[in-house]
């Protein structure tokens, strides 16, 4: 199930953002839905997590704090440089740095496990970020949108509040009481988060049909750079702090991998519909380029054994 997920989600989410685009007027009516999908979403994440996860950090803080710090320290400033190096409009240059303020998505952990990341590693990077976001998104959208826009950090805090911190708290607790059901809130919570995602997805690009005509492949490229830097940047400044491959790999797709679905969201809500159309890029992009990593990695783990085992023929 989880191989399939991955397999049609950036599929879908690229048909329904073409379908958002040719018909806008069957999706914009929704536009109200944003929130609660995401409050959804975010529910089915907190039934995929535990406290045990967030204990986990205290047993390996290294792995952890390079992966929060990279997350809130690195991605906001490649956002604004990249935004600025490319000259994006306002309302889509805040919207970048809206994604790189926000915590990891929890897509990571999916595409953590099939490339062969540490799975647990990831849910604990996500569950952490995702806490430490409800004070640092408003603090770091301040910090770099502050000198041109006015931005309403209180207000975006106790939104976050209500938006993940009350969904995923609600799910810990489901999770806690229904441990005889959780293998179907395993096999149920994940099709809801993609058929969310999706939605919220193709709802931001109808929105934005107009904004696309006129800026859609400069802001595409602003996405992949800042998607991409991150991923190469988890992996390299894992390395340089003497992580094994292993987990390298899985800070690099948490870094690399946002929770864009929740920057899109309080992009419509604080400032503008078109500031919401990076997050929903990245929410298309990011998917594909996790699953070609997984796949690339996946592939050379079996080239390696491969090699492996000849060598122990060979002798």
């Amino acid at each position: 199930m989880t191989n399939l997920l991955v397999t049609i989600f950036p599929l879908c989410a690229v048909l329904f953002s073409v379908f958002a685009f040719v018909f806008p007027q069957l999706l914009t009516p929704l536009s109200s839905l944003i929130e609660p999908l995401l409050g959804v979403i975010m529910l089915g994440m907190g039934t995929s997590l535990a406290v045990d996860d967030f204990a986990r950090a205290v047993r390996r803080p290294k792995a952890v704090l390079i992966g929060m710090a990279l997350q809130f320290l690195l991605m906001p400033l490649l956002a604004y440089g990249i935004g600025l190096a490319l000259r994006l409009p306002k309302e889509q240059f805040i919207g970048l740095v809206m994604v790189g303020t926000v915590a990891g998505g929890t897509a990571s952990n999916v595409i953590a496990y099939l490339a062969g990341g540490d799975v647990a590693l990831s849910i604990t990077m996500t569950a952490c970020s995702t806490v430490a976001g409800i004070f640092l998104t408003p603090l770091l959208s301040s910090l770099y949108l502050g000198h041109a826009v006015q931005v309403p950090a209180w207000d975006m805090f106790k939104s976050i509040l209500v938006v993940v911190a009350l969904p995923v708290s609600l799910g810990l607790i489901i999770n806690r009481l229904c441990r005889k059901h959780s293998d179907i809130l395993a096999k149920l919570c994940p099709i809801v988060s993609v058929v969310g995602i999706v939605l919220v997805i193709g709802i931001v690009v109808a929105l934005n049909r107009e904004n696309l005509h006129q800026c859609g492949w400069l802001v595409i490229l602003a996405v992949i750079l800042h998607n991409d830097a991150g991923l190469a940047s988890g992996y390299l400044f894992a390395k340089l702090f003497r992580c094994d491959r292993k987990t390298a790999i899985t800070i690099a797709i948490e870094v690399g991998m946002q929770n864009s679905g929740l920057a899109a969201a309080l992009a419509t809500k604080f400032f503008d519909v078109a500031a919401a159309l990076p997050g929903a890029i990245f929410s298309v992009w990011h998917n594909i380029s996790g699953a070609i990593l997984a796949g690339v990695v996946q592939r050379k783990n079996k080239l390696s054994k491969g090699v492996a085992s000849n060598d122990v023929a060979s002798r």
